[in-house]
């Protein structure tokens, strides 16, 4: 009884004036409080904020974080591992087949001999200069042919009385009928690419026979006489691009073997 006594006077004490100036006195108090902590919280951000309690879905009970700092130190990232620049592979040389070097019947009898170190290395300019042209090697094996028959693979300069009128070179080539300057005549590639482009200006040239072929572009006083040189010629550029291929995989083993392990 006593409770209510007291609950009816405060009641009765706030619905009085003096009552009533008390408790705006109280709110208006609140509103200052209030005001005066909020720029004092805002100046002091580095104070560390309670995280709020959660629950642990494993037991049910609460469970409090830890404090989080507000200026927090950043995590440096893990650096990625080194990447290690993949070896330059080389291009694949392949040795073409028997069909691309001879797709027509060879007819008559073959000639061959054994070839030195410099006739080699005069067939491989040829092949060279055919590859540069991004040529078929059905035209290198008519190029090789031409030059055994005209020069047997040496690069002749001027032997004076014994020379065909001004003809040069592996292909004999004469510098008074347009094909160059005696140095041109006499440099390997040039006179190979000289011929080949000449060739494969003719029409249909690589379903002809390799002697018809050649003579087109030679004008020669005995038109049959390549012909006895075509597998002989064919066997000359195989081994060429046999060359070239095994120095590519020479070269790709050794690039292989220069590249450090992953993590060295």
């Amino acid at each position: 009884m006593k409770l209510h006594h007291h609950t009816e006077t405060a009641a009765a004490f706030f619905r009085s004036p003096i009552g009533r100036r008390v408790g705006m006195l109280g709110v208006a108090t609140a509103a200052i409080v209030g005001v005066a902590v909020g720029p004092a919280a805002a100046a002091n951000p580095s104070a560390p904020e309670k995280a709020p309690a959660t629950v642990s879905w494993a037991t049910g009970t609460p469970a409090t974080s830890a404090p989080v700092a507000a200026h927090a130190p950043a995590v440096k990232p893990l650096s990625a591992p080194a990447k290690h620049a993949p070896a330059k592979r080389t291009p694949a040389v392949k040795v073409p087949s028997t069909r691309a070097l001879l797709p027509t019947a060879v007819h008559g009898a073959q000639a061959s001999f054994k070839p030195t170190a410099a006739q080699k290395r005069n067939a491989a300019a040829i092949v060279k200069a055919g590859m540069d042209l991004k040529l078929p090697p059905r035209a290198m094996v008519m190029a090789v042919a031409c030059s055994l028959q005209e020069s047997s693979l040496h690069n002749y300069g001027n032997l004076g009385n014994r020379n065909d009128h001004d003809s040069l070179g592996l292909f004999q080539q004469r510098p008074s009928s347009g094909w160059g300057s005696p140095a041109q005549v006499t440099n390997a590639h040039h006179a190979a690419q000289s011929f080949m482009k000449r060739l494969v200006k003719i029409h249909n040239w690589q379903h002809m026979p390799l002697t018809r072929a050649v003579q087109k572009v030679q004008v020669s006083a005995f038109p049959q006489a390549y012909a006895k040189w075509e597998k002989f010629a064919a066997s000359l550029v195989a081994g060429a691009y046999a060359a070239d291929a095994s120095h590519a995989a020479a070269q790709a083993a050794h690039a292989a073997s220069a590249v450090p392990a992953p993590g060295k």
